[in-house]
C-alpha cells in the first residue's frame, strides 16, 4: 500500500492537474512531498520500533498513513494535496521500516533470503500496481468523484489492517540496544533532500533563476554538514557507520538508488509521454505496464533458484538488459508513433525483469551482512536508499522529459521520450559497471 502510493499519482496525474489546476512542477510536487517525508523519516521510523516495539510502531505508522488518505482524497487546492501528502508520507514512514526490521530479527539464512525475496517482490507488484490501479480507479470515475478514489481506497484495506492487525503481529519488547533520535541530523538531512529537490522540480518553469541554484549549493552544504555530523558523532548519528560500513554496503547503497530511480523515472516519463503527446486513457496507461509489474515480481520471488555460480552475474546483468531495453523503446514512438506490437511489451517486460535482477540479489546481500542487532538502522537505511532514489528519479528524469517536451516543433515529444530512454540507459549502464569494477577490485 505505501509502495503503491509512491506510484499511483503518476497516472491520476493529469486528472489531478485538470481538476486542481496544476502546473506540471506542482505535479511533480505532489509525488515528491510523499517522497521527501517518507525517505527522511525513515530512519527515524526505524528507531522508534526500537524504542517502542515494532508492533506497536506499525501500528501507529499505518493509522496515521491511513488518516492522511481521506485528506488527500478531499484536498480542495494544490497546496493542501502536497501538504497532506507529506503527512500521508511520514505515517509510511513510521510503518515500513518495522516490516524489514521484523524480517532481519525473525528469519536467519536461507529464510531470510526467501522473506526478502517475497518483499522485493511485493515492492514491485506494488510500484506497478500504483499505475495500474490509478488507471482503473480514474477511468472508472467512481460516484463522478474522478481522481479522489486514488487516495479514498486506502481508507477501507487500512482499516481492515488496523482491526487485524493486533491479532496478526505478535507482541515484541523494545530492543534493549535502542539509542536516541538524533533530531537535529534529522533536520539537517531532511533539509538537504528538500533543497536539492525544490530546484529541480521548480526550476524549469520558473526559468532556472538565481535562487534554485542557490537552493542546490545549499543542499550540498547541508549534506556535507551532516556527513560531517556523523563522522564525529560517538552517540546515535542517523545513519550508523558500522551499517553503512558493512561489508558491500557502501556499492549496494549506490546501486539500490540506481535501480530505483530508473524505475521512477521510467514509469513517470512513460506516463506523461503516454497520456500528454499520446493521449492514451489512464485505464491504457495504467495497464501498460503490467509486463513490468509480473516480471519484477516473479524475479523477486525465484532468482535464488538459478546455480549459485550465477549469482554474481546477475545484478551487474540485470543493469545491462535494463540498458538495452530502454535504447530500444525510444524508436518505438518516433515520429509520434503511437507505439505497439509483441516486441514493445517484450521490453516492458525485460526492464521489469532487469531491475529485479538488479534489486532483489543485492538487496539480499546487503542486509545478509548486518548484525541482527543492527537490523533496524539497516532496514531504515535501505528503505531510504529506495525512496531517495525514488525521488531523483521522479525529479531529474522527468524534469529532462518536461524541458525537452516544451521545446518548439511537432516532433517534440518524440525528442523528448528518446532523449529521456537515453538518460535512464545511461543511469542503468552506471550501475551495471559499478558492479563489474567492484568484481576486478
Amino acid at each position: 500500500m505505501a509502495l503503491l502510493d509512491a506510484f499511483i499519482v503518476n497516472v491520476a496525474a493529469p486528472s489531478i492537474g485538470a481538476d486542481l489546476g496544476a502546473s506540471g512542477a506542482a505535479l511533480q510536487l505532489v509525488i515528491a512531498a510523499y517522497t521527501i517525508t517518507y525517505a527522511a523519516l525513515l530512519i527515524t521510523g526505524a528507531r522508534i520500533g526500537e524504542l517502542l516495539g515494532s508492533r506497536r510502531t506499525f501500528l501507529a505508522g499505518l493509522a496515521v498513513f491511513t488518516g492522511a488518505s481521506p485528506a488527500c482524497g478531499l484536498a480542495a487546492g494544490t497546496g493542501q494535496l502536497i501538504a497532506f501528502r507529506a503527512v500521508q508520507g511520514a505515517g509510511a514512514a513510521v510503518m515500513i521500516p518495522q516490516v524489514l526490521g521484523i524480517i532481519q530479527r525473525t528469519y536467519t539464512g536461507p529464510a531470510r533470503t526467501r522473506a526478502l525475496g517475497a518483499y522485493t517482490a511485493v515492492m514491485a507488484v506494488g510500484a506497478a500496481a500504483g499505475q495500474i490501479a490509478g488507471g482503473v480507479l480514474v477511468s472508472a470515475d467512481l460516484f463522478g468523484a474522478g481522481r479522489r478514489p486514488v487516495f479514498l481506497v486506502n481508507v477501507p484495506i487500512g482499516a481492515l489492517l488496523l482491526a487485524a492487525g493486533p491479532r496478526l503481529i505478535p507482541r515484541d519488547r523494545p530492543s534493549g540496544a535502542a539509542r536516541g533520535l538524533d533530531l537535529p541530523g534529522l533536520v539537517l538531512f531532511a533539509g538537504a533532500l528538500v533543497l536539492v529537490t525544490v530546484p529541480l522540480v521548480l526550476g524549469r518553469e520558473a526559468g532556472r533563476p538565481v535562487w534554485t541554484w542557490w537552493s542546490l549549493a545549499a543542499g550540498g552544504v547541508l549534506l556535507g554538514a551532516y556527513e560531517a555530523r556523523r563522522a564525529r558523532r560517538g552517540g546515535a548519528p542517523l545513519i550508523a557507520p558500522r551499517v553503512l560500513g558493512a561489508p558491500g554496503m557502501p556499492l549496494a547503497v549506490v546501486r539500490l538508488a540506481l535501480v530505483m530511480a530508473v524505475n521512477a523515472g521510467y514509469m513517470f516519463v512513460l506516463t506523461l509521454h503516454f497520456q500528454i503527446a499520446l493521449h492514451y486513457s489512464a485505464l491504457r496507461t495504467g495497464l501498460t505496464f503490467v509486463p513490468t509489474a509480473l516480471a519484477y515480481g516473479a524475479v523477486g520471488l525465484w532468482w535464488r533458484r538459478l546455480p549459485r555460480r550465477l549469482h554474481p552475474f546477475l545484478v551487474p546483468g540485470g543493469f545491462v538488459v535494463v540498458s538495452a531495453a530502454l535504447v530500444g523503446i525510444g524508436p518505438a514512438f518516433k515520429d509520434g508513433g503511437a507505439g505497439g506490437g509483441v516486441w514493445l511489451f517484450v521490453a516492458y517486460g525485460a526492464i521489469g525483469a532487469g531491475l529485479g535482477f538488479a534489486h532483489s540479489p543485492h538487496l539480499a546481500a546487503a542486509l545478509g551482512s548486518v548484525r541482527t542487532e543492527h537490523a533496524a538502522d539497516a532496514s531504515g537505511l535501505v528503505v531510504t536508499v529506495n525512496q531517495v532514489g525514488l525521488l531523483l528519479g521522479t525529479s531529474l528524469f522527468g524534469t529532462l522529459f518536461l524541458n525537452r517536451l516544451a521545446e518548439a516543433g511537432a516532433g517534440a515529444p518524440s525528442r523528448a521520450l528518446w532523449g529521456s530512454m537515453l538518460a535512464l540507459a545511461g543511469a542503468a549502464a552506471v550501475g551495471g559497471s559499478a558492479g563489474m569494477t567492484r568484481r576486478r577490485t
